[in-house]
């Protein structure tokens, strides 16, 4: 059973990502305020559930969330900044959408920088502890799998409709035999046999 609240405040944020480990597209983050009585039978954290589960979950959330935000930092500036401040960078944004802004917030992982003078916590594997981080994975899974869908009409054959971005074997033999599209990560090490790749 996902626990409600960490920090006691009532205005607590649970904010998480999706994509961090993706060979092509954007991270995004979600942030989740819920109101207290927020209960549904099969909120998770959203690796755990089916994409179906993901699926049905979302307009639940937004709904009955009291604010949510959502945002997406994209492939060039995930080269940029990097994956982990790309992350860091995302929820923040997220954070930022929230109205009423939090008086707390929960962070999946064990990375993240102050944001404004909100206190934070960082809890490792938070998305299978608490309510509202839970929430905001499933948000930030479904809208990066809803975009990488989108994008995979444009480029079909690395099937990123079904591997998302991932390094699948399939992803992988699709990038040495097309080579790379704007959409992957230039800083990411696309074939286990390329050093570095000839842009």
């Amino acid at each position: 059973m996902l626990k409600n609240n960490y920090s006691g405040k009532i205005l607590e944020a649970g904010t998480d990502e999706a994509g961090r480990g993706c060979l092509s597209g954007p991270v995004v983050a979600a942030a989740v305020i819920l109101p207290e009585n927020f209960e549904h039978p099969f909120l998770n954290d959203s690796k755990q559930l089916t994409e179906k589960q993901r699926k049905e979950l979302r307009p639940f959330i937004e709904k009955n969330a009291l604010t949510f935000g959502v945002s997406f930092v994209d492939e060039k500036e995930v080269d940029k900044i990097n994956v982990l401040q790309a992350s860091i960078t995302g929820m923040q944004r997220s954070i930022a959408q929230l109205n009423p802004q939090p008086e707390f917030i929960i962070v999946d992982g064990n990375k993240f920088k102050p944001y404004k003078d909100i206190p934070h916590e960082t809890i490792v594997k938070g998305d299978a502890t608490y309510l509202s981080i839970a929430a905001a994975s499933v948000l930030a899974k479904t809208y990066r799998d809803e975009f990488m869908e989108k994008i995979h009409q444009e480029f079909p054959m690395y099937n990123w409709k079904q591997n998302k971005g991932y390094p699948t074997k399939q992803h992988r033999n699709a990038i040495r035999e097309f080579g790379i599209t704007y959409y992957h990560r230039k800083t990411f090490r696309l074939l286990p046999e390329q050093l570095k790749l000839d842009i």
